[in-house]
């Protein structure tokens, strides 16, 4: 009978981390986030092919609610882009038979945001967000959408570091970055034409 408890007091308390994990990724979109500057609209997001379209989405979607322009790349004043994403995932615990106890998730991309003009506001940018869980091969299906729903709330989460990478590009910043750029490319070139 104890061994019984022991099982349904286990099930509960997997059950409540799983409700736990997935409450704790609905509706976060935006919030505490700063907010994004107009200024930076129109905004396209463009987003190489192997980055997924769950985190593309995510992005949209954040910046959509935070009231920003979204564009068409050809349309666009500023230019965010993803690329090089990486997805890793490794055993980090060992059972006693060899066989993996937990996994750590790894996702990795790189942002850059460029004006039009091919001014580079954001310069590459490595954005990295990792997550653990047990695995027990005994439960593979729950396992595997557990996995799952762990990778959609890391590309929501590298979602929200970008929304905090663009927050500090205000008029004001975004102007004193042009005025940086216009100088060292003057400087750039006046040493060019020296001997």
């Amino acid at each position: 009978m104890p061994r019984r408890s022991a099982l349904r007091s286990s099930a509960h308390l997997v059950f409540a981390a799983v409700m736990t994990a997935l409450l704790a990724g609905c509706g976060f979109q935006l919030r505490g986030a700063p907010p994004v500057s107009s200024a930076l609209e129109p905004l396209a997001v463009d987003c190489s092919s192997q980055v997924p379209d769950t985190l593309c989405r995510a992005l949209r979607e954040q910046l959509s609610l935070g009231n920003i322009n979204l564009a068409p790349v050809a349309d666009a004043d500023y230019i965010l882009r993803l690329k090089n994403f990486e997805r890793d995932r490794r055993a980090t615990a060992i059972t006693a038979q060899a066989a993996a106890a937990e996994y750590t998730l790894r996702h990795s991309v790189d942002l850059e945001v460029i004006s039009a003009d091919r001014v580079p506001m954001v310069a590459t940018t490595r954005l990295t967000t990792s997550e653990s869980y047990r695995y027990d091969e005994t439960n593979v299906l729950a396992r595997q959408r557990e996995e799952d729903t762990l990778r959609q709330q890391m590309d929501d989460r590298l979602a929200q570091q970008v929304i905090f990478r663009l927050a500090p590009l205000t008029p004001q910043r975004i102007e004193a970055i042009r005025t940086e750029y216009q100088r060292n490319e003057e400087a750039d070139a006046s040493s060019a034409g020296k001997p």
